[in-house]
């Protein structure tokens, strides 16, 4: 993969606003937000039927924004936030210092946080599928493997949930040391989808519209749910 869509903004004075984040990219962060809260709650608190409903909910999320990274507007596609090695270790190196470039969407490095968290998270609702608490709860599809694989899985649940913590962590530090440091608000433009930018930068590449993300989002939750109850027969 190659870096050359994430283009850095162009160091020109007059500022103005841009949209840079389109709604359905915007709507799925802060539901996505709002179902890992659920989860880590009904976990916590012992509410496994809830958790695992919301748990096949983050599925069909995933599964929509895997489809949206390539049909959505230009900074929600994968093509545009994920670099080669070399960009982002350049990216880190300049970090602490002044200037540098500035990213419309997400940076370098910040387009391997942005997989990672993904990847984590499609491995927790998966593995949540074949887990098993030992006392009263068995994930829905618990009868479809062993019971040594569904404790290997359950254990790899247990430690994900440890792991998704801390990226989350390290998530909000990295918010907070843009907005502080190099004083760059990455929070606001997440709400109205619009950013402030030097006057060299253009609006971006248009994707497909709500009404298709809709759509899109429904037919991803019916797989997942549909699916998952199939299987479970």
């Amino acid at each position: 993969m190659t870096d050359q869509s994430a283009t850095p903004t162009l160091s020109v004075p007059a500022n103005h606003s841009i949209p840079v984040w389109d709604l359905p990219t915007r709507l799925f962060h802060w539901v996505l937000v709002i179902a890992v809260c659920v989860l880590f709650y009904t976990g916590l608190q012992g509410k496994l039927d809830l958790h695992m409903k919301f748990g096949q909910f983050v599925l069909g999320l995933l599964l929509f924004r895997l489809i949206w990274g390539f049909i959505g507007n230009r900074q929600a596609r994968f093509s545009d936030f994920i670099a080669g090695p070399a960009a982002a270790i350049a990216y880190l190196r300049g970090l602490f210092g002044k200037g540098g470039p500035k990213y419309l969407g997400h940076n370098p490095v910040g387009g391997y946080a942005v997989l990672l968290m993904l990847a984590l998270l499609l491995v927790q609702a998966s593995t949540g599928l074949f887990a098993s608490d030992d006392i009263a709860t068995d994930g829905p599809l618990y009868s479809k493997v062993s019971s040594s694989l569904s404790a290997r899985l359950s254990t790899l649940h247990r430690l994900g949930f440890d792991a998704l913590l801390v990226i989350i962590l390290i998530h909000l530090a990295s918010n907070a040391f843009y907005l502080l440091v190099k004083r760059e608000n990455l929070i606001t433009p997440m709400v109205t989808g619009n950013k402030t930018v030097s006057g060299g930068a253009s609006a971006p590449v248009q994707g497909a519209g709500p009404v298709a993300a809709l759509v899109i989002f429904v037919v991803c939750e019916a797989v997942v749910f549909g699916g998952i109850a199939w299987l479970a027969k």
